[in-house]
């Protein structure tokens, strides 16, 4: 397990860029974290490690969004999804096996979808310091 300490988006993102220099095609991160807690600057900063030289947004109201890399990156928001059939019914498996690194926000609401060896972001605010962050990496075997 990996702990960090971001003071600002800039710091988050370099956090991102860190993790994805270690990742292989294949790999899945689950986030956790609330509305506003960085996930998507992790993401920023994930897609630029990857090779990614574009904007990134949040996949909210698309579900998953692309970036070409070194590696894909498919980038899900599960915040919309009902249930974890509905996962499977956008392609969840093919995504899986497409070679990329797949990045899930609300990860928890298709937990039971996710393989064993998910990388888990845990993204928190704080409390002595609102626009600090908490970053926790926690890595069963980076894949």
């Amino acid at each position: 397990m990996r702990e960090y300490i971001s003071h600002n988006e800039a710091e988050t993102e370099k956090i991102g860029v860190s993790l994805a220099a270690r990742l292989q095609a294949g790999a899945v991160l689950a986030y956790r974290g609330g509305l506003g807690a960085g996930k998507t600057a992790f993401t920023r900063g994930l897609a630029k490690g990857l090779g990614y030289e574009g904007r990134v947004t949040s996949p909210t109201f698309t579900i998953v969004n692309e970036y070409e890399g070194r590696l894909p990156l498919f980038h899900f928001d599960m915040y919309r999804l009902g249930d974890e059939d509905e996962l499977f019914d956008i392609g969840w498996e093919d995504y899986l096996n497409r070679g990329g690194v797949c990045a899930v926000e609300w990860s928890e609401r298709i937990a039971g979808a996710l393989p064993p060896e998910t990388v888990t972001v845990t993204i928190s605010r704080c409390p002595e310091h609102e626009d600090w962050r908490k970053i926790i990496i926690e890595e069963a075997e980076i894949k």
